[in-house]
């Protein structure tokens, strides 16, 4: 192996890493300031429309999980479910990316993906901690009396991460199905 193929390829991995730290520490900023922003300028404030009543600000705080869930458990199990089992499946998914990573078992768009992941459930653990358990919500989009629950950007960054990741997973499984029947017909 060459000296020039080995700088190549550590300034490769040294672009992989800023990246990976880039889109968690940008999640988790747009995040933490969206909800700061939420919390000086929409709480008290009702619904605001953005996009006509299809996407609307709607200010809340939650106790619970995804739709609330949750939120009704008495405050110790909601610490167990909601903060302590979240923290040690985020601490899981950073310790598997940088596995992945040294191993190179992962491509770049999986890590970018989990990142998102990672990153917004940061946001989210972020705000339990310092927010006295409480998470906040501010987006909502529907149509009429068909509405999403109250969300916010880490909500999304993980939503999409996982939409991203799944897309990506089927595809390549497609992709070496369709090349092995194409194969195994010639």
């Amino acid at each position: 192996m060459s000296l020039s193929y080995t700088i190549v390829v550590m300034k490769n991995r040294i672009v992989q890493i800023i990246i990976i730290v880039l889109v968690v520490a940008c999640n988790v900023a747009v995040d933490q300031v969206s909800k700061g922003i939420a919390r000086t300028e929409l709480k008290g404030r009702g619904t605001i429309e953005v996009l006509g009543s299809f996407f609307v600000f709607t200010y809340a705080e939650n106790e619970g999980a995804f739709l609330s869930f949750g939120s009704n458990f008495p405050k110790p199990l909601r610490i167990i479910l909601l903060s302590i089992i979240p923290a040690i499946c985020l601490l899981g998914g950073i310790i598997y990316i940088i596995y992945s990573f040294v191993k190179k078992k992962m491509t770049m768009v999986e890590l970018i993906c989990i990142s998102c992941i990672i990153g917004g459930g940061i946001g989210n653990i972020y705000d339990r901690i310092f927010n006295g358990g409480l998470v906040t919500d501010f987006m909502n989009l529907g149509i009429g009396s068909l509405r999403t629950g109250i969300f916010n950007f880490a909500d999304l960054s993980i939503l999409l991460g996982a939409i991203a990741l799944m897309i990506y997973f089927l595809f390549n499984w497609f992709v070496a199905n369709t090349s092995k029947s194409g194969r195994s017909q010639s």
